[in-house]
């Protein structure tokens, strides 16, 4: 047991160690803005792709450029699993709150790189080596940041408001994403086009790291969850139990089976949900720049109010969850996003009306499920390895699914296929779909009694 939790063990047992209810708002305000932030410097990549893409690559040739640019994106997130699988144990064992101090360093240091990274013209190919090491960073930091946000956040929530508190963690995805791009908005508002290509694009950059500064101030005053505490001494006192009688745990093998197969089940069931996300928040403002003609500034600001509208209604789809269930929802945004997918991409065309009315549409059904995905996933796993498995299967479905859907959707485009783009995020609907279907309900369930409950229905 590491030096933390034998800490914790001596000073806390589970009957005295409880968060307070300011406590716990005080520690879900300084997760919140973390988030908020981490998720605003990854969301300003994808905003300023096409002018990423002419500083780092090839000016002579724009479509590879902007192609590269958005692998570079892939390849950000395929360090997700990694970060997810590292971090997650180091939660696990040290506590939450470490984790998610040391995830928002790694990726303030790594967005102060980017902003100060020389271009194509400086440094030829270095310039994009180097992009993707800063990339890789964020990625791994990324990965471990989701993983314990979902966690830690799900943990102080009062059950009966888990989905409700939940849904904060998908808030601070698209708050961050909305905060770049009204920051992109504003650059190209103010600045010509060939000032936002030689620095204005470099600003969102260097403007998050120092905000992470406040975000990091803010989480040092973090409390680790009574969920993680009670959990250390739980396992103090197993350790003793089993070394002096060498019993193996009734239900043990059972257990770790169960969650091996609780695993691919989030990953199954993060695939439509991923999809969907980073096309319609990540890449469609550039489908409509690029194929459409619309103004940047007007892509910009109609995907800002698109993903405000989707944002204010998270809350209302995680309190909804609290009391119909988790099931309803995660099968309303499979049905919907499959069926509407297409339509809603085809309404996109030069005005930015289009845009918005379609953005918004689609990124309201990904508010169903997105809102409740952090309740979900910690309801589905023990606290022992709660955030390594969370990190090891989002981070895998949303690298594998989510992360190459701006490359897809731009390959496809440019195949003169874009219907196919559409034809992905159909199909990993469909497989939300029959993961839906095989999980069990969860709403309500005690946080520390998930094992049993896994145990009993992986029986059924």
């Amino acid at each position: 047991m590491s030096h933390t939790s034998d800490q914790l063990t001596k000073t806390a047992a589970p009957a005295d160690y409880s968060l307070s209810h300011k406590q716990q708002k005080k520690s879900l305000l300084a997760s919140t803005i973390g988030q908020l932030l981490e998720w605003y410097e990854w969301g300003a990549y994808a905003v300023f792709a096409p002018y990423i893409a002419a500083a780092i690559f090839n000016p002579e040739d724009k479509v590879a450029g902007l192609l590269a640019t958005f692998g570079v994106f892939a390849v950000g997130f395929l360090m997700r699993p990694l970060g997810g699988i590292i971090f997650g144990s180091i939660a696990d064992r040290k506590g939450r709150k470490f984790v998610l101090i040391t995830t928002m360093l790694s990726m303030a240091t790594a967005s102060v790189a980017i902003g100060l990274l020389p271009g194509y013209q400086e440094i030829g190919i270095w310039a994009a080596i180097l992009l993707v090491l800063a990339r890789m960073v964020q990625g791994f930091a990324h990965g471990g940041e989701s993983a314990t946000a979902n966690t830690y956040v799900a943990e102080i929530a009062p059950k009966d408001r888990r989905g409700q508190w939940g849904s904060l963690v998908y808030a601070s995805i698209f708050g961050g994403t909305v905060i770049a791009y009204t920051l992109g908005g504003t650059i190209t508002g103010f600045l010509s086009k060939a000032e936002v290509g030689a620095w204005g694009w470099r600003i969102p950059f260097l403007l998050g790291a120092v905000l992470a500064l406040v975000a990091l101030w803010l989480r040092r005053g973090m409390q680790e969850s009574d969920v993680f505490v009670e959990e250390v001494v739980n396992e103090e006192h197993h350790n003793e139990t089993t070394q002096a009688s060498h019993v193996v745990p009734a239900g043990a093998k059972t257990a770790s089976k169960s969650q091996v197969r609780n695993i691919f089940l989030v990953i199954g069931l993060v695939t439509g949900l991923t999809s969907a996300h980073y096309t319609w928040t990540s890449y469609v403002s550039t489908y409509a720049i690029t194929q459409e003609g619309m103004a940047p500034q007007g892509a910009y600001w109609a995907t800002v109010f698109g993903q405000l509208i989707a944002l204010i209604a998270l809350p209302f789809w995680g309190r909804l969850s609290d009391r119909v269930g988790r099931k309803p929802l995660l099968y309303g945004f499979a049905i919907a996003m499959f069926l509407l997918e297409f339509l809603l991409k085809t309404m996109i065309g030069q005005e930015p009306w289009t845009l918005f009315v379609a953005s918004t549409i689609a990124l309201l059904i990904v508010g169903m499920m997105g809102a409740i995905i952090a309740a979900v996933m910690s309801e589905i796993f023990p606290t022992a390895t709660r955030t390594r498995n969370i990190g090891l299967a989002y981070s895998i479905s949303v690298a594998v699914f989510g992360g190459f859907a701006p490359y897809l959707n731009q390959l496809f485009v440019s195949i003169q296929a874009g219907w196919l783009a559409d034809v992905y995020v159909m199909l990993t609907c469909v497989i939300t779909l029959i993961c839906v279907r095989i999980l069990p309900e969860t709403r309500g369930i005690d946080l520390n009694d998930v094992e049993s409950h896994t145990v009993e229905v992986a029986a059924k």
